[in-house]
């Protein structure tokens, strides 16, 4: 089953399932519905919880849609380090008054009883971040109809996806807010990551599937050229997280354009993975010597960052972002998507051009 975005979207753009609450069922929903396509994250989410998501973004819209799901991660081996960062956060505890949280929750983020309930009530489209499913899993959806799509950083990994039967991938550049979708975290490899035009241009030589390019992406005319460059979609997260359909804190949206904010950083500080966020205080204190030790340490500094959030305090906040974040534009999430398809509509026509 090839995936063709134009079979499930009028318009080939996609807004990025961003996990933590920023992409609810009211902003899947107005996106799907004006003609792009939509996405839950059920990252985080008991299955019940994204179950329920599943029911309220159903009851918004007849569209299709997508849900995405974490890949479960490797046990992780020598807690020690997140023992020495759980020290050095404790000066943070202190500080927001809030207990840290316990690093040793459970790994596998409910991946098999999601895989049930979406299995035994299908969804349109299911994306995978952090790794492959197993060949088993790709046949199971494709036998109820669901088509799949795996996120990627490297040719290597698109490859993997290929061979396991996915429908198509999701081709994430360095560029992009959020955690890099890597398959295997490798702390060697920080800070290395390959941007998204250079991406697309290796996975295209290395598998057959169609690309969803992600990575920075603000613009139609961005749009426009990563569709020229070979992918058959364009996936936004940050463009959707300033609108008013985001589920994300006023505080991180103002950040986005917030002149004291100017830049992003990979950083493993929030989560022990690496991650795109506005640069602050705490990305700036934490990031240099935080472990690679996903989630365990998200779990440790979840109380922390829920703590700065209610004191309105950005500069403990996981600020997301990717690197085109001073683009944003606080529009309607529909409105938005118009406005980038007739950007869109418009570079297209200047290159026909030759402007």
């Amino acid at each position: 089953m090839s995936l063709a975005l134009s079979d499930l979207s009028a318009y080939p753009i996609v807004q990025a399932p961003m996990a933590g609450g920023g992409s609810p069922p009211r902003l899947a929903a107005a996106v799907s519905e004006a003609g792009g396509l939509g996405f839950l994250a059920a990252g985080y989410k008991t299955a019940d919880g994204m179950y329920e998501e599943i029911k309220q973004l159903r009851s918004l819209t007849g569209r299709f849609f997508g849900v995405n799901l974490f890949m479960p991660q490797r046990p992780l081996t020598d807690m020690a380090a997140v023992g020495v960062y759980r020290n050095q956060l404790w000066g943070e505890s202190a500080w927001y008054e809030t207990p840290l949280g316990d690093p040793d929750t459970k790994t596998d983020d409910g991946y098999e009883a999601k895989l049930a309930i979406l299995l035994d009530d299908p969804v349109p489209l299911v994306s995978f971040t952090f790794g492959c499913p197993t060949a088993e899993v790709v046949e199971s959806f494709a036998r109820v109809g669901t088509r799949t799509l795996v996120t990627v950083t490297t040719a290597e990994e698109a490859r993997a996806a290929e061979a396991g039967g996915a429908d198509a991938v999701c081709v994430q550049g360095v560029e992009a807010g959020g955690h890099q979708g890597t398959h295997r975290d490798d702390p060697e490899l920080d800070h290395t990551g390959t941007g998204l035009l250079a991406l697309i241009a290796q996975v295209r030589e290395a598998v057959r599937l169609p690309l969803v390019a992600a990575g920075g992406l603000m613009r139609g005319a961005q749009i426009a050229g990563v569709l020229a460059a070979g992918a058959q979609s364009a996936q936004l997260g940050t463009a959707f997280l300033a609108t008013p359909e985001s589920g994300a804190p006023q505080l991180h949206k103002d950040a986005l354009t917030d002149p004291l904010f100017p830049r992003t950083e990979l950083t493993r500080a929030f989560s022990g993975r690496p991650a795109r966020g506005l640069v602050n205080r705490f990305l700036r204190e934490h990031g240099p010597y935080a472990p690679a030790a996903y989630p365990q340490v998200h779990y440790l500094t979840s109380p922390l960052r829920r703590a700065a959030a209610k004191a309105q305090d950005p500069q403990g906040m996981a600020l997301w972002a990717g690197q085109g974040h001073r683009l944003a534009r606080p529009l309607p999430a529909a409105e938005l998507v118009e406005v980038l398809f007739g950007e869109l509509a418009a570079a297209r026509q200047d290159l026909a051009a030759g402007a």
